[in-house]
């Protein structure tokens, strides 16, 4: 059986992709393979089963995860039991053999890109919109190499001094995504503490406030600050990040970041209660305007 035309039409534009984006087209070989599962009408269970797989394993497979993308003859096994046409398996199978090939960040140390971070980083490169609060350090895709230099410090006080700078150099990387010719969509929200609680030194402090004055004027970079007077807000009590993505074939990630791991939800009714978090923390704070102002001020009264 035939996956709908409308499915497969709507992977070929990402075969042209100008940049590897392997998390992006894990994510959707895998949707793709749950989609052409569920059309041919296969439980996964049932699917796994017929071909020797572990449920465990199907499901790993549709959901993208792992640094690796599946092996080939696995999909082609699965392709050959959902009797999938020609034209739809080679689309397939070409956005599976795109999506082994290293993005930037995975030629760095494993050490330094745990498989969560990997897949994190990996998200961000490929979504079109990214929404972030933050609790206690400025967002690190806003982070000048000193501050981010101070928070790494903070929270590696054994680190080498070569592994800090390593990590430096990837944080800085990182933001390269907010001056590519298609930047995504960064809203960030932040706590009034996170830019009163001095990292590095009152100098770290100054230049990383005028890096996010400069920021919060870039077209498709929004700054707020829930203000410290503000004691009802509704604040989620740890980072969060929110992820959206070009189409309809990708659920919006929720990536919730914990001491040495992290979670992401991709379930709809989890995500949405983020979403509506969010938004609401959004109304709570500052306008963008009032937050420019805000940060000018706290940078020439506290840190002159």
């Amino acid at each position: 059986m035939s996956a709908e035309p409308s499915r497969v039409s709507r992977l070929e534009p990402y075969l042209n992709r100008a940049e590897p984006a392997p998390t992006l087209l894990k994510l959707l070989v895998g949707v793709q393979l749950a989609g052409i599962r569920e059309d041919a009408g296969f439980a996964q269970d049932q699917a796994a089963r017929a071909i020797g797989f572990s449920p465990a394993k199907l499901s790993r497979i549709e959901a993208g995860k792992g640094r690796k993308p599946p092996v080939e003859a696995d999909v082609r096994a699965l392709l050959s039991l959902y009797e999938t046409g020609e034209h739809e398996s080679a689309v397939l199978l070409r956005l599976l053999q795109q999506a082994g090939e290293p993005g930037w960040w995975q030629r760095y140390d494993k050490r330094l890109m745990p498989e969560w971070f990997d897949r994190l980083v990996g998200l961000q490169e490929a979504a079109i919109a990214i929404r972030t609060f933050e609790i206690q350090y400025v967002p690190g895709l806003f982070q000048t190499s000193a501050y981010a230099r101070a928070v790494v410090q903070r929270g590696l006080p054994s680190a080498t001094s070569r592994e800090v700078e390593r990590r430096v150099e990837l944080r800085m990387r990182r933001t390269d995504l907010l001056h590519r010719p298609d930047p995504p969509r960064v809203w960030a929200i932040l706590d009034e503490s996170v830019l009163l609680r001095v990292l590095g030194s009152r100098e770290v402090m100054r230049e990383q406030l005028a890096h996010l004055v400069k920021l919060a004027t870039l077209p498709h970079v929004t700054v707020q600050v829930v203000p410290l007077d503000v004691t009802h807000a509704s604040a989620p009590a740890i980072p969060v990040t929110y992820l959206r993505f070009g189409g309809t074939d990708l659920p919006d990630v929720v990536y919730l970041e914990q001491m040495r791991s992290a979670t992401f939800l991709e379930d709809q009714d989890e995500t949405e209660e983020y979403r509506v978090a969010l938004d609401r923390l959004a109304d709570e704070a500052l306008n963008p305007r009032d937050s420019q102002a805000l940060l000018a001020s706290i940078a020439k009264q506290r840190y002159p």
